[in-house]
C-alpha cells in the first residue's frame, strides 16, 4: 500500500532508514517513530516507494 501523502512518504522513509541502522531510532519522533515499531521492512519500502508528484502534503 503506498502513502497518501508526501509526510507519510517521508515519515516512512525516516523509519526504513532507522530499521536498517542508517540513522538511529533515538532520532525519530512522531510518525516514524510508530512507523519503525509497527511495520516490517517490506511494508516500510512499499509506504516509502514512488514518486511524490501530485501527492498532497498532509492527509486529514
Amino acid at each position: 500500500m503506498p502513502a497518501t501523502s508526501k509526510a507519510q512518504q517521508r515519515a516512512a522513509g525516516a523509519a526504513l532508514g532507522a530499521r536498517r541502522g542508517d540513522t538511529p531510532k533515538s532520532k525519530l519522533k512522531g510518525a516514524s517513530r510508530q512507523m519503525a515499531d509497527s511495520m516490517t521492512e517490506k511494508q516500510l519500502e512499499d509506504f516509502a516507494k514512488g514518486s511524490i508528484k501530485g501527492k498532497p502534503g498532509h492527509v486529514g
